[in-house]
């Protein structure tokens, strides 16, 4: 089972990942590409966005990776970015650069079996710091819901699913999701 946990910055995807793998040593762990990417990159760019997709996608080779694994993130997250990056500051990514991230996208999604997407709501959303670019976020967020239900990005083979709820509700539902179709 190849899962990717999505969603926008501080949406509880370290959490949920981290508590799924202290309960399931079989999955191979696959940390947020933000941590393998130069260090200097912390201003939100669309280069810094394009590498991270990049990496996302690489990993999920299954010539690269384990059966089993949960990643932090997939490159639909950083498709998602570069396209809320133009929403929010005005500034166009070039059509090339939108095309190949989609490629990209399509293509590393056909080797993943469960795509969790943790949405932003109201009544489990995460308290951010203010200098988590907030407008980004939630433009993210939205563009990130929007990118899920478009079958020509996630294509007809990954399974995609909404979890809301607190940490031990979404926990309980990724197992279900996960080992639950397993067996």
């Amino acid at each position: 089972m190849r899962i990717v946990v999505s969603g926008t910055h501080a949406s509880g995807k370290s959490t949920l990942v981290s508590d799924f793998a202290l309960r399931h040593p079989e999955f191979a762990v696959l940390a947020d590409p933000f941590e393998l990417v130069d260090e200097s990159w912390d201003t939100p760019s669309a280069p810094l966005f394009a590498a991270q997709l990049r990496i996302s996608a690489a990993r999920l080779d299954p010539g690269e990776a384990a059966e089993n694994l949960i990643a932090e993130r997939g490159p639909i997250d950083f498709l998602a970015y570069l396209l809320a990056l133009d929403d929010s500051t005005g500034m166009s990514n070039s059509l090339e650069l939108l095309e190949h991230a989609t490629s990209m996208t399509r293509e590393a999604l056909a080797h993943v079996d469960l795509l969790v997407v943790l949405p932003l709501t109201a009544a489990d959303e995460m308290a951010p710091d203010a200098d988590e670019h907030l407008m980004l976020r939630d433009a993210m967020n939205d563009v990130l819901l929007d990118l899920i239900g478009d079958s020509e990005v996630v294509g007809g083979h990954t399974k995609v699913v909404e979890l809301t709820g607190d940490r031990s509700h979404r926990l309980a539902a990724l197992e279900t999701l996960a080992i639950g179709s397993t067996r």
